[in-house]
């Protein structure tokens, strides 16, 4: 019988051998159920993310393309109102840091729905969405943004460069663990940056994840998680420096690194680079041992929750789920949580509605049924987004009824 051959790192290509996490087997995180579909048969691969002992990229293995996951997609990014105002503030914020105006170019890698480039649009900043997902990208084309369908990397980087000219700012929020060849996306921004031009990349910041056990956000869709240290190693082999970085406390903790081409010298790299690869290495992210804590603590956060879901199902009082995103997906089917625990969840994103979660198949409703079912518990699965729903649906406080948030450990509020 044949061996299977280990993974290899897909930046440099070092066999992967050393395990972060096993999560276990889990559907798409974003892959919705009509009624008709939850008694077909349904997907399932493993959720098992490794180190490489090389360049320290944590990486799941590539078990769906990305044109299966992403060709039609769940995710609208202005379904939530304080990701907006986070989109908003960027773009005044680099309009005004690098003078962007009417001669400029802004291009976005995974442009969504275009609730970031309009606010350039607004602006009359010329923009550029790049959206694999036709049915998001047709929503950016609605409201005035404009967006071309496909995929990035270096075929698409050419093109574009050839039809539109080199981008002043590339962006690419979110996107970068999404795209399974990171050596072509990586090298497409390098071909379709101008000479004096920066990307802005932001990414969940491994560190953080670690830290604030937030074993919830890997999933199928994202193939990679970043520390600082190997994002500059992966920019620096494709000819880019990193010269500045902000940490954000978006998705639990994230980084928006800005990247330039290494032969511009006119912009030199700054102290919080420096501050930050220094905090990153002290903290042993050079090493695999600093990453052999994780495990033991997502299993005792498992243990938890489930202790709390048992005790209060036996004193007979009712749980409902706030949210549908990913992230919960991953949290629900790695603990097994289904409706006999959760009795249904609700979410802003009308296209949810009606659908069902993947594995667990609990029910997905409009808001309003929260107020019409009362019930004792709500469980906040966007937990990144706690303070924006805790103020949305300060009104169960009425019938007595108190917030869960099982991230970094399960909290009640009251």
């Amino acid at each position: 019988m044949a061996m299977a051959t280990a993974p290899s790192c897909r930046f440099c290509g070092a066999p992967l051998g050393h395990v972060l996490i096993d999560l276990g087997m889990s559907p798409l995180c974003e892959s919705y159920l009509a009624a008709d579909q939850l008694n077909r048969m349904e997907p399932f691969y493993p959720l098992h993310v490794y180190v490489c002992e090389r360049c320290f990229l944590v990486q799941l293995e590539e078990y769906v393309a990305p044109a299966h996951i992403f060709s039609e997609y769940a995710y609208f990014s202005s379904y939530s109102s304080s990701w907006r105002e986070h989109a908003r503030r960027y773009a005044e914020a680099m309009r005004a840091r690098f003078g962007l105006g009417r001669s400029s170019l802004v291009a976005e890698v995974g442009s969504n729905d275009g609730y970031l480039l309009e606010h350039f649009v607004a602006a009359g900043v010329p923009v550029l969405g790049i959206e694999p997902a036709a049915n998001v990208a047709a929503a950016a084309l609605a409201r005035g943004v404009r967006t071309v369908v496909r995929f990035f990397g270096r075929e698409a980087a050419a093109d574009l460069l050839a039809h539109g000219g080199p981008a002043d700012l590339i962006v690419g929020n979110n996107v970068l663990a999404q795209i399974p060849n990171l050596n072509d996306c990586v090298a497409g921004m390098k071909i379709l940056l101008a000479p004096r031009g920066v990307a802005t990349i932001e990414v969940p910041h491994l560190m953080r994840l670690i830290e604030g056990n937030q074993f919830d956000t890997i999933y199928h869709e994202h193939f990679f998680y970043f520390s600082f240290l190997a994002l500059e190693t992966i920019f620096a082999g494709h000819g880019l420096t990193l010269f500045d970085v902000e940490e954000l406390p978006t998705h639990g903790g994230s980084m928006r690194v800005y990247a330039r081409h290494a032969e511009n010298g006119s912009t030199p790299v700054g102290a919080r680079v420096t501050a930050l690869r220094t905090e990153e290495e002290a903290a042993g992210f050079r090493g695999v041992k600093r990453y052999e804590t994780f495990a033991e603590q997502v299993y005792e956060t498992k243990r938890k929750l489930l202790e709390f879901l048992i005790d209060v199902k036996r004193q007979d009082k009712s749980v409902a789920g706030y949210g549908a995103p990913g992230k919960g997906n991953t949290l629900l089917n790695y603990c097994g949580i289904r409706t006999d625990f959760v009795d249904y969840t609700v979410d802003r994103n009308p296209y949810k509605h009606g659908k069902f979660l993947p594995g667990t198949h609990i029910p997905i409703f409009a808001t309003e049924r929260i107020e019409e079912t009362k019930p004792d518990y709500v469980l906040i699965l966007p937990w990144n987004l706690k303070d924006e729903i805790l103020e949305q649906m300060a009104g169960i406080r009425a019938w007595g009824g108190r917030f869960v948030v099982p991230i970094p450990e399960v909290t009640v509020i009251p």
